[in-house]
């Protein structure tokens, strides 16, 4: 589609949303990151300065494949990251913009992110899929016997973890460091986690490698968003992909090109800062709108 201007590409994407049967959201991480979800800079320096000095690393995700020398170490980093970025409040309203845009529609969301935020926002649970894992759950990291196809809810646990280095918990759940008291950067060993039907060390809920566990729920989660495909073929369904880079394209991007090559009335919509591409043999049908994920949204909510 070859439409120059961003505004008349958000005023067609507004005819498009509103003609839409049912709309199909694909997330990445380039959404988590325009909801202030940044990984590195003010944000990795407020909650892990004491962790850059000691190991030399500058951000989060290099934080969390650093080989600390023990499980008290592993767990003293990991707490801090699961609770920021799973439960404490969501740094900014993005999400809350996405859900009013769609939540009188017929939809459906996939994603690759961790951090929960669609239902924390309101997005109905039965309309989620998320396919590489939850920063809110735990696993066994030998999954065997009982513990295999099994995960273990973790906010007790990571609230335990975080208050043990000397944090306190505000009452909206953020994390706030003590004024005149250095934080720990281990947990006690009591705190280590351990799993309660294999005796095994637990370990986050991430896709990593292949003891990624997949629960019931996700199973039935993967179910529910084969039968919205399967329903809607042949409908306008609008495929919303946002902030989808090419790490892991099999999961969202080519199936969503897929999708929109095979049915006459689909519309494929890529939002993304630098990214934003189609093939060209769904370019009549598809918007490719290279700009920031929340000036886009909410001039399309205006």
């Amino acid at each position: 589609m070859k439409i120059e201007s961003q505004d008349e590409k958000i005023r067609l994407l507004k005819e498009w949303l509103n003609q839409a049967d049912a709309v199909l959201i694909g997330a990445g991480s380039g959404l988590s990151t325009a909801a202030g979800y940044t990984y590195s800079g003010e944000r990795f320096q407020r909650y892990f300065s004491d962790f850059e000095s000691r190991y030399g690393f500058h951000d989060m995700y290099s934080g969390g494949f650093y080989p600390y020398s023990s499980l008290e170490e592993f767990w003293g980093y990991w707490c801090r990251s699961i609770w920021i970025n799973r439960y404490a409040p969501i740094p900014n309203d993005l999400y809350d913009v996405l859900y009013a845009l769609v939540k009188n529609k017929d939809y459906f969301v996939l994603t690759t992110n961790v951090d929960h935020c669609f239902q924390r926002s309101g997005f109905d649970k039965q309309r989620l899929f998320y396919t590489q894992g939850d920063y809110g759950l735990f696993q066994s990291s030998h999954p065997h016997g009982k513990s295999a196809g099994k995960t273990y809810d973790n906010r007790e646990m990571i609230r335990a973890m975080v208050e043990s280095e000397g944090f306190m918990i505000g009452k909206e759940g953020e994390l706030c460091a003590p004024s005149n008291t250095k934080v720990r950067m281990t947990i006690p060993l009591g705190l280590v986690p351990y799993c309660p039907d294999d005796g095994e060390p637990m370990t986050t809920n991430l896709r990593c490698d292949n003891s990624f566990i997949e629960d019931d729920g996700w199973h039935a989660a993967q179910k529910r968003y084969e039968e919205f495909i399967e329903s809607h073929r042949g409908s306008r369904v609008l495929l919303l992909e946002l902030g989808v880079g090419f790490n892991t394209p099999v999961i969202i991007k080519y199936p969503f090109w897929k999708y929109t090559a095979e049915n006459k009335e689909t519309r494929y919509v890529c939002i993304n800062l630098g990214e934003a591409y189609c093939p060209k043999e769904i370019t009549e049908k598809s918007m490719c709108i290279n700009g920031g994920i929340g000036e886009v949204l909410k001039k399309l909510a205006a």
